[in-house]
């Protein structure tokens, strides 16, 4: 769903921040609050809409509301001046980086082959995180994966894009397999169905989920601006030597950069298509780490026993989460920042370079995966 349609269709819950950004109506997050500062948010007109004690971080964060009548652009302004050492920022919502074809799904032949580059059992020991939309556990290439779930109150809300990244990182089947087929796959679920799905406070209590329990590589396919809570998040992570891979995004080689993947640390990661040729709609920019295929592809259809065709840099990213995993299988068991980032020098030393020599705005360090495409033709 674009950003239009998400203003047009829920007024009521999603207004635009002076940027043009989605945000929550009516809603201000903030990190550890002084007891003072909230005292004089509340005389303000303030309410405490909700809280949260993210452990794994270490950090409590607070959602307030806008009293009747203000706008959320006067609500931040407002607590900034308020409080100004305090960490305040609108709750964003946070999009898909990628579309998965919505006509009918392709069915696997019986004499489809799994690809032989990953036959073999890969990837026993190694666990990775997904924040993302709902994963369909019912699906055959799916239901062998060890996924432990977060998210919409213990209920399951399977999610297209959610089980399709999911695939690609952990699936299994006949003539299908994603980039670490045997991992242990912690899956976060930010959307749940809900129109206020994905948004900041959702994501960091995620990443909270995941730091608590020692996730050292999380993929992120979604998109959206600069948040000062989640970018607080991130940082905490990142310094702890957990990995976080992020797609880039789809909205233009001259587009503004997107976030997450353009924070510092995080590994961001762009799409080629089936010829090694960068998708004309994937972001150009510093933030580009690595490309890996992300079109001519296909992926696990939610709510069905199929495959459905995928395009967009999120479905590049999941490979490089799983390479990375696989690269410092040892090292990211244990959190080992320096011998993470020394796999992570490996891969960009093995990574074949599409653009200029060296690193790029456009390829990053080069093409990471490209055997790990499946060919959406093969399973017809």
């Amino acid at each position: 769903m674009t950003i239009r349609n998400l203003l047009q269709r829920h007024r009521d819950l999603i207004e635009a921040d002076p940027a043009g950004e989605p945000i929550v109506r009516g809603e201000v997050v903030v990190l550890a609050p002084s007891p003072a500062a909230l005292e004089a948010a509340r005389a303000a007109g303030f309410t405490v809409a909700r809280e949260s004690a993210l452990e794994g971080i270490g950090e409590r964060m607070v959602v307030l509301r806008a009293p009747q009548g203000m706008t959320t652009a006067a609500a931040l302004l407002g607590l900034r001046r308020l409080d100004e050492p305090g960490r305040y920022d609108f709750n964003h919502l946070y999009l898909a980086a990628g579309q998965l074809r919505s006509a009918a799904t392709l069915a696997q032949r019986s004499e489809a082959r799994e690809p032989a580059a990953r036959s073999q059992a890969r990837g026993a020991r190694v666990t990775l995180g997904l924040i993302d939309g709902g994963v369909d556990l019912r699906h055959p290439a799916l239901r062998h994966a060890g996924i432990r779930t977060y998210g919409c109150s213990g209920a399951e809300v399977p999610d297209v894009h959610g089980t399709g990244v999911a695939s690609l990182l952990v699936g299994r089947a006949q003539g299908f397999a994603g980039a670490a087929p045997e991992a242990t796959l912690y899956a976060a679920d930010v959307y749940c169905g809900q129109p206020t799905g994905g948004v900041a406070t959702l994501l960091v209590e995620a990443l909270a989920w995941m730091a608590r329990e020692r996730v050292p590589v999380i993929n992120i396919s979604l998109v959206g601006p600069a948040n000062k809570t989640l970018e607080h998040a991130l940082r905490v992570l990142i310094a702890r030597g957990h990995v976080i891979v992020a797609a880039v995004g789809n909205d233009g080689p001259a587009a503004a950069p997107l976030y997450p993947a353009a924070y510092p640390g995080v590994i961001g990661v762009t799409a080629v298509d089936g010829r090694r040729i960068v998708l004309p709609e994937a972001l150009r920019g510093p933030q580009v780490s690595f490309a890996a295929p992300g079109a001519d592809m296909a992926t696990a259809a939610s709510g069905s026993r199929g495959y459905t065709r995928a395009r967009g840099t999120s479905f590049a990213a999941p490979l490089v989460a799983g390479l990375i995993a696989h690269a410092a299988e040892g090292a990211v068991a244990r959190i080992e920042i320096s011998a993470v980032q020394r796999a992570i020098d490996a891969l960009a030393r093995s990574a074949i370079d599409l653009g200029p020599p060296g690193r790029d705005d456009t390829y990053g360090f080069g093409l990471l995966g490209e055997d790990l495409r499946v060919d959406p033709l093969t399973l017809r």
